[in-house]
């Protein structure tokens, strides 16, 4: 049970702690820093790492011993999604990957995903990523005992050290809640959403009936080891097994036909995530080691209880591999996790509770985003591209048609990390204001690493302004930042950050100028930006905003609707978007004509690495970006609320 209290300026958490010296006075301390991430998960370590980069004085604390959180400690080392997106913090630990194991060709080991690594490697790379930076402390074996707030505003958190029982007051001028299951907004008395809501709530056509509290399954990982073929590594019988419990896990092994049919046999199985260095990661879903355990409102040591039941499933599974299936030569992996069962440092959670944010992050924002009332995607900070996927099947109570329900890729905006009703707290990890369905995208691994990415930015842009005050940081200032650490901004699939042309795309595309198109595929979604290819006046134009350009400047364009549109057109088109931008933001930018701006495109034309200057000839929209960006820079000029409108 979580109580809730306050005492002074201390709000609470009680969670069922237990010092290790018991009846021990608690030794005190206090730090102070500029940014505290508390928890060191996918998302904490990206945000502390990008923090630090940015020069905020930054701390990380995390309970367990390791870096990483889902993709090291919980053995989540199959990454799903983005690949075609080496999007920032995610595409540098990517990169390390391959220049651990020899390049991609090395990690492309199991089916389930282009990237698999062990999950120590993932735990060293983190750690040496974070040493790197000087600005970054990072503190292990603390658990967060309460949050305090000076004048309703959180400003820190009270620690207990797990090993000695002595508390550390940390104080800091914004906090990042990268916990695995948003313990930290609960503890500030945030509101947040748990379960599923009714898509009658929610606008999103899922056909999801009624709100309710099912999150979910959950995994406890495992790491096998092949120690060869003459090994007989089978585990002891676990209590309660049956091998009819994991019937229809694969085609070998199916005999009730009313359970849905497995698509695989059991060799396909075991490589679904084989890894490096002849080892297999056990995150099996629908009949394998998933569970429902509905845990989050519970204290870390009902939890701990409640987490020996998945403990338990996974084992089971493993011994019905080995016995069943017949791979008694796959043993539990002794160089994995330095726990005393050999099983993951902490449990896979798949969802926690949401925030409740400035905005909440929909399937039509994702679905249709350029038609929205609200066109978050404009205030993009994050990319991803995995399908809506929900492991339900171990909750016969729960809808079970949400499993890769098809969706484009897309943005995360930035309103969704910050809480509607509270400062000094920036939301990461799986506790952004999404919604239940569209959780089961924003969770994967890739995007959460550039959710933490973003909040890292934010914190660090928050720490500089006098109010402190994350929804008061403007939106471009923190997709700047962002692009200046190679990060995307929209998630266009053929325009990486080697593209000369790459930042120009990302800032025109977030300005609302030019549209991707979005295209539902399988396992890696896309958004194709088609750099190359060539565009309609009319297509131009619709794509505008009206605020950039009204309808009476767009009455000249008659029958060259649907004409190819040229260089010269462009010219003329972006002189008009000038004087308009001069008028409705009062700013001071000069009124050039058509003339004046063939002269600054003509010079600068082969500077801006692009070729064959000729005003007649039809433009390509990695040219048209160019000019957008270099010669009227929508991205700078007009403001957007978190909402994605223009504000004028």
């Amino acid at each position: 049970m979580i109580i809730r209290f306050i005492i002074g300026s201390v709000l609470v958490f009680v969670a069922g702690l237990s010092y290790a010296n018991a009846g021990a006075i608690p030794k005190k301390k206090v730090l102070t820093t500029d940014v505290l991430v508390i928890g060191g998960s996918a998302s904490g370590v990206a945000a502390g790492i990008q923090s630090a980069r940015m020069g905020a004085r930054t701390i990380i604390v995390e309970e367990t011993i390791w870096l990483g959180g889902m993709l090291s400690a919980a053995g989540v080392s199959a990454t799903d999604g983005n690949h075609l997106l080496p999007s920032g913090i995610w595409g540098e630990f990517r990169n390390r990957i391959y220049q651990h194991y020899g390049g991609p060709q090395r990690v492309a080991t199991g089916w389930v995903s282009n990237t698999h690594f062990e999950p120590h490697v993932a735990d060293s790379l983190f750690k040496s990523m974070a040493s790197a930076e000087k600005n970054l402390q990072v503190l292990h074996g603390m658990r967060c005992y309460a949050v305090t707030k000076r004048r309703d505003a959180v400003a820190g958190a009270v620690f207990v050290q797990l090993s000695s029982g002595d508390t550390i007051t940390i104080r800091a001028k914004q906090v990042v809640d990268a916990t695995e299951l948003g313990d930290v907004l609960a503890a500030a008395g945030i509101p947040f959403s748990l379960g599923m809501e009714a898509s009658s709530v929610t606008g999103e056509n899922v056909q999801v009936p009624a709100s309710n509290n099912i999150i979910q399954d959950l995994t406890y990982v495992a790491i096998l080891k092949d120690y060869g073929k003459d090994a007989d590594c089978t585990i002891a019988r676990p209590a309660g097994y049956d091998p009819l419990e994991f019937d229809g896990c694969c085609l070998d092994f199916y005999n009730d036909k009313s359970r849905i049919a497995p698509g695989v046999d059991c060799a396909k199985m075991m490589t679904y995530a084989k890894l490096p260095g002849q080892k297999y990661l056990i995150n099996w879903p629908g009949f394998g080691n998933d569970i429902y355990l509905n845990l989050i409102e519970l204290s870390p040591s009902e939890r701990e209880q409640e987490l020996q039941k998945a403990k338990q499933q996974t084992l089971r599974f493993i011994y019905f591999i080995q016995h069943q299936l017949g791979y008694k030569q796959l043993g539990l992996a002794a160089d994995e996790f330095p726990t005393a069962d050999r099983l993951a440092l902490i449990p896979y959670h798949r969802e926690s509770r949401r925030v409740e944010g400035l905005v909440r992050f929909k399937i039509q924002h994702i679905s249709d985003p350029y038609n929205d009332a609200h066109p978050l995607y404009r205030t993009g900070i994050a990319v991803g591209d995995y399908p809506i996927d929900h492991h339900h099947r171990k909750n016969p109570d729960a809808p079970q048609h949400l499993g890769f329900y098809p969706i484009p890729s897309f943005s995360v905006p930035l309103g969704a990390l910050i809480p509607a009703a509270t400062t000094g707290l920036i939301v990461a990890e799986k506790s952004i204001s999404v919604s239940n369905v569209v959780n089961g995208t924003t969770r994967l691994q890739p995007c959460v690493l550039l959710i933490g990415q973003a909040a890292g930015a934010l914190a660090a842009l928050t720490v500089q302004r006098k109010d402190l005050q994350a929804a008061s940081v403007p939106i471009r200032s923190v997709q700047r930042a962002l692009l200046n650490s190679g990060a995307y901004l929209m998630p266009y699939a053929d325009v990486n950050p080697a593209d000369p042309h790459f930042m120009a795309i990302q800032r025109v595309g977030a300005a609302g100028l030019l549209r991707g198109k979005g295209q539902p595929n399988a396992w890696a979604n896309r958004t194709w930006f088609y750099p190359d290819s060539t565009l309609f006046t009319e297509q131009f134009l619709e794509a505008i905003p009206v605020e950039m350009l009204p309808a009476r400047e767009r009455k000249e364009l008659g029958a060259a609707a649907n004409a190819s549109l040229t260089i010269g057109q462009s010219l003329h088109w972006i002189s008009l978007l000038r004087q308009q931008a001069a008028r409705a933001t009062n700013s001071s930018m000069p009124i050039w004509g058509s003339q004046k701006l063939e002269e600054l495109a003509r010079s600068n034309w082969k500077q801006w690495r692009l070729d064959d200057f000729n005003l007649q000839r039809a433009i390509k929209r990695r040219e048209l970006a160019m000019l957008l960006d270099a010669l009227f820079d929508p991205f700078s000029t007009y403001a957007i609320n978190h909402q994605g409108v223009i504000q004028l």
